[in-house]
């Protein structure tokens, strides 16, 4: 949400609270957990299908925004004793803990001097950091998880306007469209990803464990709402420019972590929804990309702008879910939600509709720290807050995946201080695939080529993506690609086209909306798979032609 945002200093301190020193205390010989049967359980949020899971079962989870965590200190001083105030990031992590939320989304970005993450291009602020750090053990110690969002489109705490003016550029709307367009704004590219590589290889000074590598984080955010609008209105329907900034760095980031999910941080504003208009960002094509592992969106039903009362509001996010399952084929995470006034009602109805029409997660804005609630502000101790505890309950009772209560392994005790010195970005580490073990070699003939990709596995099934691309000089039209399936993996269930099964063959047809494969372009259907990912299916053709593969 692009809204007001006004730091607050406090300079009274309090003391670590105890349990926290407990959690960063204990040592485990690693993130991995042992089921009694000797099979290796991952500790980290994964994506089945249309539904969010842990241990490959399904996972629903009631969560909030505290987008302002980072800036809970003085700014100044000491790092852990001044810079950032521990007991008031405990004391809010409780109350949150104490309302049931599971999910915590939150901010990452600053380039501000007050609390700033990167304060000027590629100078990252080691103390501003520690204070994330402890967040994340603080959040371990409260059994939440984390949504950290990398960057802001809007111009609060800096955002992507200051990026944009390190490179000489002016930003403002529509001036802001340019940090997505590589030819225009080249460095806007290598500064994310710059910072994105420094965060994600970061190794947090209380648990000695990079961020990467920490199953506290459910997932990442490539940006709070990004849009790319008013360029042209060709691109504020086609949403082809962003598309391409978010299948780059959804890459890039999982080439550094590939063990977390990631999001786009989208509004689903879209002229056809009836919510917004069209702002180079639609809701299906962004999130069709290979890389973004669930949707998202942040209605705002009583903004004059939308004016929706609860039944559209209703027939809204019931039309999200059934296009982010139906149609993207991926989980719903209404990542941003709320009303100024009528909340008992509102709420009530609300999380009765989402639960019932099958959103994955949701995420109120926003759990104020402190006092004055009113407006967007829920604090502790609001009436309906109860109401959002039997939501966080109905969501528990849906869930057969259960998050492991693991903590990381603890190198550093907690009064160990981080230097206060700042560094530059890092050299670029090393890639990490995703693809299967038997990757595919090159090969074979005709006008198109396929990569195939497993995007994450578990012990009974996989979930993977094919690319199919026409690398002819003329159109594929109504086309349909089969493939033949290992020995011992059958279909689940697939999206972003038609698909049938009858052992051993895979039957992949075009869907209705997308029948036509014009030269040059891709198209990436995806599907859950039952049995065995680590060997690749072969004998791919497109209407009969024979494809070359290519590697992932």
């Amino acid at each position: 949400m692009n809204a007001p945002l006004a730091p607050t200093l406090r300079s009274g301190l309090r003391p670590v609270a105890i349990v926290l020193a407990i959690v960063v205390t204990l040592v485990l010989a690693s993130l991995t957990l042992i089921t009694r049967a000797g099979a290796a359980v991952s500790p980290f949020a994964q994506r089945c299908g249309i539904h969010f899971c842990f241990d490959g079962k399904p996972y629903y989870f009631a969560g909030a925004n505290t987008y302002d965590v980072f800036t809970y200190g003085g700014s100044y001083g000491d790092t852990e004793t001044q810079y950032m105030d521990k007991a008031r990031i405990d004391a809010h992590f409780a109350h949150l803990q104490a309302d049931k939320v599971s999910v915590l989304r939150l901010w990452m970005f600053s380039h501000e001097s007050w609390h700033g993450f990167e304060t000027a291009k590629g100078v990252y602020n080691d103390q501003q950091f520690a204070l994330f750090d402890y967040a994340i053990v603080s959040a371990k110690a409260h059994n939440l998880m984390l949504i950290p969002v990398f960057e802001n489109y809007w111009e609060a705490y800096g955002g992507i306007d200051t990026r944009l003016a390190w490179e000489g550029l002016s930003g403002g709307h529509p001036g802001r469209a340019k940090f997505f367009n590589k030819t225009q704004c080249p460095g806007c590219f290598t500064s994310y990803k710059n910072y994105v590589n420094y965060a994600l290889n970061r190794t947090n000074h209380y648990s000695g464990v990079k961020y990467k590598d920490d199953p506290t984080i459910f997932a990442w955010e490539l940006m709070n709402e990004p849009r790319y609008q008013d360029v042209s209105t060709a691109e504020n329907a086609s949403g082809a420019t962003l598309r391409a900034w978010v299948d780059e760095m959804g890459a890039y980031v999982k080439s550094i972590d590939p063990n977390h999910l990631l999001g786009t941080g989208l509004e689903g504003h879209e002229a056809r929804y009836g919510f917004g208009g069209n702002e180079g960002n639609p809701f299906v094509y962004i999130h069709q990309s290979p890389y973004i592992d669930f949707t998202s969106a942040h209605p705002y039903p009583d903004e004059s702008w939308a004016a929706l009362d609860i039944p559209k509001t209703k027939t809204l996010i019931r039309a999200w879910i059934s296009d982010s399952h139906d149609v993207v084929g991926k989980p719903f995470y209404m990542g941003e939600w709320n009303v100024k006034s009528d909340w008992s009602n509102w709420w009530t109805q609300i999380y009765a509709e989402f639960e019932a029409a099958g959103g994955d997660g949701s995420g109120f804005w926003w759990y104020k720290d402190g006092s004055g609630g009113g407006g967007h502000d829920t604090v502790y101790g609001a009436a309906q807050l109860s109401i959002f505890r039997a939501h966080s309950a109905a969501m528990a009772a849906k869930s057969t995946g259960i998050p492991p209560s693991v903590s990381p392994s603890v190198t550093r005790s907690p009064s160990a201080s981080p230097s206060p010195s700042r560094s530059t970005s890092p050299s670029p580490s090393p890639s990490a695939s995703t693809s299967p073990s038997t990757s595919p070699s090159p090969g074979g003939t005709g006008a198109c080529q396929v990569v195939y990709k497993v995007d994450n596995s578990w012990g009974t099934g996989f979930n993977a993506t094919v690319t199919v691309r026409n690398t002819g000089t003329t159109a594929v039209n109504n086309w349909t690609l089969t493939f033949t399936a290992p020995t011992g993996v059958s279909l689940g269930n697939g999206w972003n086209a038609t698909w049938t099964f009858a052992a051993p063959t895979f039957t992949v047809k075009a869907p209705g909306w997308a029948p036509n494969l014009a030269p040059g372009a891709s198209w990436s259907p995806a599907y859950t798979g039952n049995g065995p990912s680590t060997t690749a299916p072969t004998g791919y053709k497109l209407n009969g032609v024979t494809c070359a593969i290519a590697a992932a």
